[in-house]
């Protein structure tokens, strides 16, 4: 058993659980169209503490049922029947920044309610978190609650790179997620404030690839992804910087990059190596590999350019159950 991915338990309510968020280094929006995907989950996380009920609530809301979109997700499968509970919910991803913070409440609640019918093990987390997510958006890849899942670093869709974990499923698409190692880098990501809806995104995009030009666009992103795949793989920082400065330019070409994430890219440039957006895009959050030694430079050149950054490092785990609160 690969570390970090052991089953899930079974256990009795109440029980806690948490799961991390996630940043994109390459590949969002084309992963969504099978290009390759690269990504790590962050050590900024999501905990939730479950408790029997009378009736479903969230942070003390019988209304979230019907209002919260991921909640009502989850309430309306695979748990429609289910036991009553009360989730009680805290975050440290900012939320709406693109890092994955409606992939860790799914991935942490479906830790913790699989955890009361028996446990489970991570392929099936992964795909029912997925099923949880897509429920709530209607589009997307299986990349976030993957990560949310099994922390570290992963590729979606990456061909001959890594260690294979599981093949996540939607209907007659497939795509297959994979462990890649850490090259130990440190990683800078400042949330711009502007806050982003990743389905409207996603379907902007979907458009956009579907003009003549298309599909020379989406090689393009498949190339820009499977060589940065490789280079992280590699430890090559050089190349990785790159190809993150090649990607935020096909980002830019298929119109999800904002003025606010132009203005925090400008501001990094003389203290990170390679910077993007990260996410869907249209607000959310940039992705910074400083360069070695300015990482407090790089935060304060963003914070001072209206961004609220976080230095992260990868989690080494998933969503994983905490002690009964």
């Amino acid at each position: 058993m690969t570390e970090g991915l052991e089953p899930i338990p079974a256990g009795r309510l109440p029980l806690s659980a948490q799961a991390p968020g996630k940043c994109i280094v390459f590949g969002e929006h084309a992963v969504v169209h099978g290009a390759p995907e690269l990504l790590f989950a962050i050590d900024l996380s999501t905990q939730v503490v479950v408790r029997p009920a009378p009736r479903w609530s969230l942070n003390g809301d019988p209304g979230a049922a019907e209002r919260h979109p991921y909640f009502r997700s989850i309430i309306q499968s695979p748990w429609a029947g289910a036991q009553p509970v009360d989730v009680r919910a805290v975050s440290r991803i900012p939320r709406g920044a693109g890092l994955g913070s409606s992939a860790a409440l799914s991935a942490a609640l479906t830790c913790a309610l699989s955890s009361t019918t028996g446990g489970i093990d991570r392929p099936a987390l992964a795909q029912r978190s997925f099923e949880v997510e897509r429920g709530a958006q209607g589009v997307g890849s299986p990349g976030d609650t993957s990560a949310a899942v099994a922390g570290g670093f992963l590729t979606v869709n990456g061909a001959g790179v890594g260690e294979p974990l599981w093949t996540v499923r939607d209907g007659d698409r497939s795509w297959r997620v994979g462990r890649v190692a850490d090259p130990g880098w440190v990683w800078v990501v400042a949330h711009t404030g502007v806050p982003r809806a990743t389905g409207d995104a996603v379907r902007a995009v979907g458009a956009r690839l579907a003009r003549p030009d298309g599909p020379a666009l989406l090689d393009e992103f498949r190339r820009v992804a499977t060589e940065g795949t490789e280079a992280v793989a590699a430890g090559d920082r050089a190349a990785a910087a790159k190809l993150m400065d090649r990607n935020q330019e096909l980002l830019r070409e298929v119109g999800v990059s904002h003025p606010r994430i132009e203005a925090l890219l400008e501001a990094a440039r003389p203290a990170a190596e390679g910077a993007k957006l990260t996410g869907a895009g249209a607000g959310g959050s940039v992705v910074a590999l400083p360069r070695p030694g300015a990482e407090t430079e790089l935060v304060r050149r963003l914070a001072r350019a209206g961004g609220l950054p976080f230095v992260v490092r990868p989690a080494r785990h998933g969503a994983a159950l905490l002690s009964a609160p």
